[in-house]
């Protein structure tokens, strides 16, 4: 895998993907920003909520259960000195569908935090990471 960052000015840069995708990173005016992009950090936590969301998903749909939509809400507490590591992060599902089975949820959930969401095992380096999930049934 590889990227590229490359400093636009001030505080701003643009991030490309070996895929090809670009995003731009920015701070905020109080560190010389324009606030014109995502913050780093806020790229990390988003990457871990992408990644597990993807496993939660892809192993629910190997589970054959009828999900018609995941969103996952992170919540992250940073140490309060340099280095500003993630100290705790939160993963909270939604998950909506008919007749989802709570075990079959609850074990995707265990596996991508356990298991396979590669990005989320590497931050538990730092932080404390909990997951918990709701599911929502599909009206007809």
């Amino acid at each position: 895998m590889k990227a590229r960052v490359k400093w636009v000015e001030g505080v701003t840069f643009v991030g490309e993907s070996g895929s090809g995708h670009a995003v731009v990173m920015d701070g905020p005016p109080e560190h010389g920003g324009r606030d014109l992009g995502i913050r780093p950090m806020e790229m990390l936590l988003l990457g871990m909520g992408g990644c597990t969301a993807f496993d939660v998903l892809h192993i629910l749909k190997k589970a054959r259960q009828p999900v018609t939509d995941c969103v996952v809400e992170l919540e992250a507490e940073r140490a309060d000195t340099e280095p500003k590591v993630f100290t705790r992060i939160h993963a909270h599902f939604r998950l909506k569908g008919t007749g989802l089975k709570e075990d079959r949820v609850k074990r995707a959930v265990e596996l991508s935090a356990e298991k396979y969401c590669s990005a989320s095992i590497m931050l538990g380096a730092t932080a404390e990471i909990t997951h918990d999930y709701i599911i929502e049934e599909e009206n007809p």
